[in-house]
């Protein structure tokens, strides 16, 4: 339900260097007083510099982010999981069979896919970066 906050709220992708990181980012910054917010990956990738490029230009610091996998969270007891990714959303989908988790799949492109200038790749990122903050503001209220 559009406004209703959960207690915990993990985002998840497949490699949790770009759509997770930045979903979990813009959640925090938005949420993180009233929310827990983590992040994950089917398996860790290698850590994006587009990324934080992308959050700086709206005011968003990305941390200390390194990217992990799901064994890796320091807590399970999320009450939702989004998906961002179809790997990611089978994953939260198993995660149904033993934890009381609501899951939602917010099937987001991968901007890294992008080729093209400088400028064309971070116009990716942004498009990824302002449908996340969007997405997340409409269903978590404003």
């Amino acid at each position: 339900m559009p406004g209703d906050l959960p207690h915990a709220v993990l985002f998840a992708c497949t490699q949790n260097v770009i759509r997770s990181p930045m979903a979990a980012a813009i959640m925090k910054h938005f949420y993180g007083h009233r929310v827990y917010v983590a992040s994950a990956g089917v398996k860790p990738g290698d850590p994006d510099p587009f990324i934080a490029t992308v959050l700086d230009e709206i005011g968003i610091d990305l941390g200390k982010h390194r990217p992990h996998n799901f064994s890796d969270l320091e807590d399970s007891s999320f009450d939702l999981a989004i998906s961002l990714s179809p790997e990611a959303h089978h994953w939260a989908v198993e995660l149904t069979r033993t934890m009381a988790i609501q899951t939602e799949y917010w099937p987001t492109m991968d901007p890294s896919a992008t080729a093209g200038s400088r400028e064309q790749i971070l116009d990716s990122y942004r498009a990824v970066r302002d449908g996340l903050e969007k997405r997340i503001r409409a269903r978590f209220g404003a």
